[in-house]
């Protein structure tokens, strides 16, 4: 059963941009995993400041591989950022994640 990870990000509107832009540069970083399944990056249009990150999985196992592997190395500096070797400061104020389970799904007709 597929499962959903929805990393909610409070971004303020002053680092919107610079969050993207850091989402656009590691599209791809994610994709070859194993298990991965779906990626959406959620921009607010009113009320929030909240960011959705949406990863949708085979299963936990595929996911905890991910973070444990790609997204930590990612996290640790492995990411390209600053000059010197600094990690760049982060573009979110915080951060939550949200974990579901698939239990029905559509798609279009047709597909």
């Amino acid at each position: 059963m597929s499962v959903v990870k929805i990393n909610v990000l409070t971004v303020p509107q002053e680092q919107r941009e610079t969050l993207e832009k850091r989402f656009a540069s590691r599209a791809h970083a994610v994709e070859s995993s194993d298990g991965f399944e779906w990626f959406e990056l959620l921009r607010p249009v009113e009320g929030t400041d909240d960011y959705l990150v949406y990863t949708r999985w085979r299963d936990e196992a595929s996911f905890q591989a991910w973070m444990e592997g790609p997204m930590k190395a990612a996290h640790q500096g492995g990411g390209g950022g600053a000059e010197g070797g600094e990690r760049p400061k982060p573009a979110a104020s915080g951060s939550t994640v949200w974990s579901f389970e698939v239990v029905q799904q559509t798609g279009p007709a047709g597909a």
